[in-house]
């Protein structure tokens, strides 16, 4: 990898960590640059994992920071969330690389609705609403995370918010928690299957990282709206070309 390819995905990096403590979606920007630098789809998935871990650090840390922590809610989740993401992690090293570019050309299209669309904000806490049930859904979302990851803070964001009645702020406080507790696992299962570069995914991770941290810092920011719309563009066209042409 030369230099300008670091530092396009540093800068990649940051776009995404930034969206994805946000709200989330960072990874659909991420694993077609990777593809784009060389990677096979399937260790595009893997490697994408250590900027994960490094960005949810991040965010943890920058959400402390502010004052915003509940461990023992996070951890429980993320306990649940552990078990499908390890068989989801599992799954997705079986995935060949073609059949892997057009199962995330499709996602792409689906999930750029969802990041479209701004939930309502309730100005304080509500009590939560349903935990068990938030819980158990818990388990496939984590399935989901270790299979593909790229846009799982919706489906988390979901869970928490919707059915858990929880106010957005602890929601991304949560979520990052929670990504980056159980990437860990399956960063490993990657890993062990050879499925990561890993200074590829350090040159990532540093992107990621910064982003995270800023996206902790200004829960909403004025670029966010521009952001979304060159980053909407830019993931139609990655789209078309992952479904199409390769």
């Amino acid at each position: 990898m030369d230099v300008t390819q670091s530092l396009l995905l540093i800068g990649v990096g940051v776009i995404a960590g930034f969206l994805n403590t946000l709200a989330g979606g960072g990874s659909l920007l991420v694993l077609p640059a990777l593809i784009y630098t060389g990677l096979d789809g399937a260790v595009a998935n893997g490697t994408n994992r250590v900027a994960v871990v490094a960005q949810s650090a991040s965010s943890v840390y920058g959400f402390f920071r502010k004052g915003y922590a509940d461990l023992r809610t996070s951890l429980t989740l993320s306990l649940f969330a552990l078990p499908g993401a390890l068989l989801g992690a599992y799954a997705g090293t079986k995935i060949g690389g073609d059949l892997f570019n057009k199962i995330l050309g499709g996602l792409m299209i689906a999930l750029i609705f969802f990041m479209s669309r701004k939930p309502a904000r309730p100005a304080v806490p509500v009590s939560p609403k349903h935990p068990a049930l938030g819980a158990l859904l818990m388990v496939g979302v984590g399935f989901y995370g270790g299979f593909i990851q790229a846009g799982v803070g919706f489906f988390i964001m979901a869970v928490l918010h919707r059915v858990m009645g929880m106010d957005l702020v602890r929601v991304n406080m949560h979520k990052v928690f929670i990504t980056g507790f159980y990437t860990i696992f399956a960063l490993a299962v990657f890993a062990l299957e050879g499925q990561v570069v890993w200074l590829t995914g350090v040159i990532l991770a540093i992107g990621n990282a910064t982003g995270g941290w800023i996206g902790a810092h200004y829960a909403v920011k004025k670029g966010e709206g521009a952001i979304r719309i060159i980053l909407n563009i830019t993931l139609i066209g990655m789209a078309l070309d992952l479904l199409f042409n390769r």
